[in-house]
């Protein structure tokens, strides 16, 4: 982790960046959108530098190590995991993984839960492939 500390005013130019998701005196956290761009460049051969400036990053307010090791982190993420890898999931996990044995009826509530999450996710496809069809109609 970069050693370096912003300040006040270096925190007001990084939270107005686009691509800049949440940032404080220690850190910086970028967007999702971000992450596929800067991989997506980076694989036309573009150097993380290059990338961050033209995203409207200040290389001497970052610091050229805190560049080089998130392209380090994101390349190495997205070699492994993908494109799923490079999202921040921060906000979704509940914590430490349940290890007691559930009861009947929180086995029966997740079941439903997940049923539920299959019929929304299966009615949304249903939608796409109709207006699929009707773009493919009024072509």
């Amino acid at each position: 982790m970069s050693k370096k500390i912003f300040t006040e005013k270096e925190i007001t130019l990084l939270s107005n960046n686009p691509y800049v998701k949440s940032v404080s005196s220690k850190g910086i956290t970028y967007t999702d959108d971000f992450k596929r761009l800067f991989i997506s460049e980076n694989e036309k051969g573009k150097l993380p530098r290059e990338i961050f400036e033209e995203c409207g990053f200040d290389i001497d307010v970052l610091g050229m190590y805190r560049v080089r090791s998130a392209g380090k982190r994101w390349r190495a993420t997205y070699r492994d995991n993908g494109i799923m890898g490079l999202k921040d999931t921060r906000g979704e996990s509940s914590g430490r993984p349940l290890t007691r044995e559930l009861t009947l009826e929180e086995k029966y509530a997740r079941l439903e839960a997940q049923n539920n999450l299959l019929k929304a996710e299966n009615e949304l496809l249903k939608k796409i492939r109709f207006a699929e069809r009707g773009l493919k109609g009024n072509r």
